[in-house]
């Protein structure tokens, strides 16, 4: 009967330490570990010619860029009518795109509206990227998790 008695209390011990150490590893982390820091990643589609729409749209990155920092990831992806956008001649926000890029935002020129538009490479601002297929981009970075924003109409 004491062996008995003995074994129930051993067991009933071990059990008491088991849930002590499971409770502890379910405590909340110290104030001093860091979180993990979401990076937002958003690619911007640009296919408007509109002056209006260039205007939000920069304020809009200047927004998303103030307020998330480098913890925000953005692409515009200009195609179409928007190519207007990156073009030297045609563009009136050159020194905005600068400023936006030196904050880590990325402006592509799609090639297949440059081609279709007789648009050389010389004619885009120097120093952007350029993409085969603007809506080609943008699919592939939705499919690596990307949040897609259409900007303007």
């Amino acid at each position: 009967m004491k062996k008995k008695l003995l074994f129930l209390l051993a067991i009933m011990l071990i059990a008491g330490s088991y849930s002590s150490l499971q409770a502890q590893s379910k405590k909340k982390p110290a104030k001093h570990e860091h979180k993990e820091i979401k990076k937002h990643k958003i690619v911007m589609q640009l296919t408007s010619s509109d002056a209006l729409v260039h205007k939000g749209l920069i304020k809009q990155l200047n927004n998303l860029k103030k307020g998330w920092g480098d913890t925000v990831l953005l692409e515009v992806v200009c195609h179409g009518p928007g190519i207007e956008f990156l073009m030297g001649e045609k563009t009136t926000f050159k020194t905005e795109i600068y400023e936006l890029k030196e904050k880590g935002v990325d402006f592509v020129a799609c090639e297949n509206t440059m081609r279709e538009k007789q648009i050389s490479k010389e004619q885009i601002l120097p120093d952007l990227r350029f993409v085969l297929m603007g809506i080609g981009e943008i699919v592939l970075k939705q499919e690596a998790g990307w949040t897609y924003i259409k900007a303007g109409n």
